[in-house]
């Protein structure tokens, strides 16, 4: 680590590297249980990709249904035992899925049920958090703090893929849930030991005036609207190749388990290679055309992606997983950062909602999309329709007034107090 980098994390508080570490735990939790339950599925029980669509439609049903209602919340109540309850629910889940493979009682059925209640803890800790770090965070070191949660996610995105894949092959599919109950344990006894900051009580209004207000603050404003549009369009193309990639992997390719985990693996070495890089390209250029990478790169990944329709090797689709993780990790951290700054405090939580209802809410109608494409039509048409979302959402950021931006503090005028 450079000395500029031990600099940043002396400026970090204490309660932040609680929070950082029990990111980490849950994000772990979160990518081996995300890449074990379609390996298994394949393999287990012969599922296609029809039924990998459902089981990530109904995975995903939580962020659609639920974000805004949690993200009402982290606004009027502790954030820390929000994120503390949201995280029990997945332990929850995990041990129900643990005892249902000790009992031969695995299903596609039970699967997508299990995934929906771990998913639900997905989406309580990801308002939070955000929410969280500019309470416990200065202004000035945003950027940074969001960088060291994106590193520990990336982290978790390169291990979690690639370990749940061995662990499978290995020493069987129940092995890798375990592992992912005993880090969502540890995130659990991180948060634990956070100290939250105290917030003015909040008014006592209707919810629906709350996100009325949420809504139309996200909407009105010329540089997170077109963030938000930008992320739906990503987050269905994104799993629109979630719901074919394993069983194209394995069927078209001829991959294992083990390659199919380390290909996807790779998505989580180009998100920690991002994370580590994002401070200095963001500084090499004006903010608005660092916020265009992510965009940009997602293009060349899919591209690359479909060049293995013609290329069958692991390498070209762990090149194109690598890809989508280097991008767009820089994405989320200038765009999140972005945000934080456009945004009052007491409208965090909501607008976070908002933002993950519209963008990770679209992912059911992704998986769905990938799972009919994947039914209905060949590896290529498939492989083409990931190629053509991926350039909409590129399309959509680039004739933004966020490509205009030449730093934060001109973003920040647009802020409402």
């Amino acid at each position: 680590m450079s000395v500029n980098a031990q600099a940043q994390d002396k400026a970090l508080p204490p309660a932040f590297h609680k929070l950082a570490i029990s990111n980490l735990m849950a994000q772990s939790a979160e990518q081996l249980t995300l890449a074990a339950v379609p390996i298994v599925a394949v393999l287990l029980l012969q599922a296609g990709p029809g039924e990998i669509g459902l089981i990530a439609a109904v995975q995903s049903l939580p962020f659609l249904l639920l974000s805004i209602p949690l993200g009402l919340l982290a606004d009027r109540f502790s954030r820390k035992k929000l994120m503390l309850m949201s995280e029990l629910l997945r332990v929850c889940a995990l041990l129900v899925l643990i005892i249902a493979m000790v009992l031969d009682q695995i299903s596609v059925s039970l699967l997508s049920c299990v995934g929906f209640l771990a998913a639900v803890g997905t989406v309580g800790f990801s308002v939070s958090a955000p929410s969280l770090v500019p309470a416990l965070v200065g202004s000035q070191h945003l950027a940074t703090a969001n960088g060291r949660l994106e590193l520990a996610r990336s982290m978790a995105f390169a291990g979690g893929p690639a370990l749940a894949g061995a662990l499978i092959a290995w020493m069987g599919a129940s092995t890798s849930f375990v592992l992912s109950l005993m880090l969502s344990l540890a995130a659990v006894g991180f948060l634990w030991q956070i100290q939250e900051p105290a917030r003015p009580a909040a008014p006592d209004r209707h919810p629906w005036l709350e996100l009325k207000d949420g809504a139309h603050f996200v909407w009105s404003s010329s540089l997170l609207r077109p963030i938000l549009l930008t992320s739906v369009a990503w987050n269905i193309s994104w799993f629109v190749l979630q719901a074919i990639y394993v069983p194209y992997a394995i069927r078209s390719l001829g991959m294992s388990s083990s390659e199919v985990g380390l290909t996807m693996a790779c998505y989580g070495v180009g998100m920690i290679t991002g994370s580590l890089m994002a401070s200095r390209i963001v500084s090499m250029m004006p903010f608005g055309k660092a916020i265009l990478l992510g965009p940009f790169f997602s293009v060349m990944a899919a591209s690359v992606m479909a060049l293995s329709h013609w290329v069958p090797a692991v390498s070209v689709t762990a090149v194109a997983y690598f890809l989508f993780g280097f991008g767009p990790i820089i994405w989320t951290i200038t765009s999140t950062t972005l945000r934080q700054s456009v945004t009052p405090n007491t409208m965090m939580g909501r607008v976070t909602a908002i933002n993950i209802v519209a963008g990770t809410g679209a992912r059911p109608l992704g998986a769905l999309l990938g799972g009919f494409v994947g039914e209905m039509g060949s590896d290529l048409t498939s492989l083409l329709v990931v190629v053509l979302g991926f350039s909409v959402q590129a399309i959509v950021i680039s004739f933004s007034r966020v490509r205009s931006l030449k730093s934060l503090r001109e973003a920040s005028e647009e802020r409402e107090d």
